[in-house]
């Protein structure tokens, strides 16, 4: 603590004595939040430590209290929550606390942004859950009155509040006043707190010691305890401290700014992984230091102090500071250079969104003795990437798999990902990168080229008017009922079927009467899936051969539009600068079709070139289980 001001104390305070104290909080503080969950669990601590035996000079201890003298009140820089659920408890066992503790007296903590707070807080058993909604800190202060008088409900009698209370309000020595009655009162197991007393400081040293603590029970990250390891002045020679510590922070702050890019922090992390961050950099130690979902909190600086720290018999040599701190870089600088890497990015990206761990695919590149992993070139590691991808269709039959088994999907889209990967590395093109921030972030899924209904199957078509727009858009460039019918009057261009439809869909616009509406709808339908050539659905509509990747969010404005209106949006879309993964819009152009015919239509024989090309392009990663002969005649 002694970087919080220029001097502190620290002594344990019984709850007993801790409230002969009058508590401010002031205006920086962000007002009382505890949920439920937190305040039954600070009743469930100190409960089940009244039911142990009693053990010579134990107690309970919270966590610290910090505090600066304010006048005749102490400020609560750090601890509100604590102290205020603590009084919460006092409250509700009041009437008891009057017989058994006859002596002990408390006040509640004041508010300095609620004038009214002292008087919420004690007739707080009375307040209605309306006059609680008046602000959020009242309401949460409410919540946690009725959380602690329903626990001690189910406690079902006053023995059991009485044994809490005895251990919650026990004297300390120091309490005690020598030859008082309460003299003989037995000391040890009961509950105290760290009691942190900033000397000396003004408030707004108090407001920059707050912002620098744990506040609201929100922790302290391991990045930020680790920082604070590292840039401690013990580390360094008197003359050199401030200079080291700049270079380390700033380095510190380059690495992180680096990772705060989208498109390198999610080239090495997978969002499927339960452990979330703020700051990034936390990733990083986590890996040097092996932290899972498993992991206790504090496992990676508690890695990391050992780490740092000789132990007193000398065991462990003391790691120098320059040492540690050019482990995380050097870690760090490992993935920066494969990201920087064209070929090392695709491979290693994809891994990484298949599950592959990226300090697995470190290890086997860097090695590992213990294990008996042998370090790798660059053309092995290469090679050890292509193995590790290859894992992954073991036993896989691309003609096999089908979009509506949920066991196939996972490949298929795995399949398409490759597809699109492979294709980038093959056109050696090293300005275009496969860009894994947008499809993680965007949420990218499977899209049928071909549209799923046949001419009779118009259930699937959730927002028919859309549906009407889009195709009188597709062909006459307007869906507005006067342009459509000035464009069918004037063009000279337009052939009888588009002008026999595009008059059927100003019907199915027009007409107000339900039923109706939905029979000229099924016949415009008709028509118009006939002139798509898509009125039948054919047998490998769910094949590989009639998927493709594509971002969710044009994937679900497309529904089951029919292939040219798909084309077209996909045209636009990458007119306007929005990504197309590249082998999705090779597909709509017609780059994998053998025969050059109508460019509005897919075919039978496109679908089978597409499927070659996606055999040809991923060859040397389908395994024997999945390779298989051309379908080209």
């Amino acid at each position: 603590m002694e970087n919080m001001s220029e001097s502190t104390e620290f002594v344990l305070k019984s709850v007993n004595r801790l409230f002969k104290h009058r508590f401010f909080v002031p205006a920086y503080q962000r007002g009382y939040r505890w949920t439920e969950t937190q305040v039954k669990q600070l009743l469930n601590d100190i409960w089940q430590f009244s039911k142990q035996a009693d053990r010579s000079g134990e107690y309970y201890c919270l966590q610290p209290v910090v505090v600066a003298r304010n006048g005749d009140k102490w400020e609560v820089i750090d601890g509100q929550q604590r102290i205020t659920t603590i009084y919460l408890i006092l409250k509700h066992l009041e009437e008891i606390i009057r017989m058994a503790f006859p002596n002990f007296s408390f006040q509640p903590p004041v508010y300095e942004t609620r004038t009214d707070s002292e008087d919420f807080l004690e007739n707080v058993k009375f307040k209605t859950e309306e006059e609680a909604n008046q602000n959020v800190d009242y309401w949460h202060i409410w919540k946690a009155y009725n959380t602690i008088k329903e626990w001690f409900k189910d406690k079902n009698n006053n023995i059991n509040a009485i044994d809490f209370l005895n251990t919650l309000l026990k004297y300390q020595p120091e309490d005690i006043e020598e030859g008082s009655e309460e003299e003989s009162f037995d000391v040890a197991n009961n509950v105290r707190v760290i009691w942190y007393e900033v000397k000396g400081g003004k408030t707004n040293n108090n407001y920059d010691i707050f912002t620098r603590l744990n506040i609201g029970k929100i922790p302290l990250t391991n990045a930020e305890l680790v920082k604070a390891l590292l840039l401690q002045k013990a580390n360094f020679e008197e003359n050199k401290a401030t200079l080291k510590q700049i270079q380390i922070a700033t380095e510190w702050d380059m690495i992180e700014k680096s990772l705060q890019e989208d498109a390198f922090w999610y080239f090495i992390y997978n969002p499927s992984n339960s452990l979330k961050y703020d700051n990034r950099i936390e990733f990083i130690l986590d890996l040097m230091k092996g932290r899972t979902v498993e992991s206790e909190f504090y496992h990676t600086y508690n890695e990391f102090q050992k780490e740092f720290s000789n132990d007193e018999k000398g065991k462990n040599k003391k790691q120098d500071i320059d040492d540690i701190w050019l482990s995380i870089k050097r870690y760090f600088m490992t993935l920066e250079e494969w990201y920087k890497d064209h070929t090392l990015f695709h491979y290693v990206g994809y891994l990484v969104e298949c599950g592959k761990p990226i300090n697995e695919i470190k290890e086997a590149k860097e090695g590992n003795k213990e294990k008996g992993i042998l370090p790798k070139s660059r053309s092995e590691f290469i090679e050890y990437l292509k193995k590790e991808i290859r894992e992954n269709f073991v036993n896989c039959n691309i003609d096999e798999l089908n979009y509506v088994e949920n066991k196939d999907r996972n490949k298929i889209r795995k399949i398409l990902l490759l597809f699109n990967i492979q294709t980038i590395l093959d056109s050696h093109n090293t300005d275009m990168r496969f860009p894994f921030h947008k499809y993680k972030l965007e949420d990218w899924d499977i899209e049928h080229v071909r549209s799923q209904n046949d001419q009779n199957d118009t259930g699937r078509i959730k927002n028919q008017d859309e549906w009407v727009d889009d195709i009188l858009y597709f062909f006459v460039n307007s869906a507005d009922k006067e342009e459509v019918e000035k464009v069918l009057t004037n063009s000279d261009t337009l052939v009888d079927d588009i002008k026999d439809i595009c008059s059927s869909l100003l019907d199915c616009k027009e007409e107000t009467d339900r039923n109706k509406k939905q029979i000229i709808f099924d016949n415009t339908y008709k028509k118009v899936s006939e002139y798509f050539k898509e009125s039948k659905v054919p047998e490998n509509i769910n094949s590989i051969s009639n998927l493709a990747l594509l971002d969710s969010t044009t994937n679900r404005s497309y529904g089951n539009a029919f292939f040219p209106i798909k084309r077209k949006r996909i045209i636009e879309n990458d007119k306007k600068g929005i990504f197309v993964p590249i082998c999705t819009k090779n597909l709509f152009l017609k780059y994998y079709s053998k025969k050059l015919g109508e460019v509005m239509f897919w075919s039978e024989d496109d679908a089978v070139g597409y499927l070659d090309a996606i055999k040809e392009i991923l060859s040397e990663f389908l395994t024997k289980e999945t390779k298989l002969e051309s379908t080209e005649a």
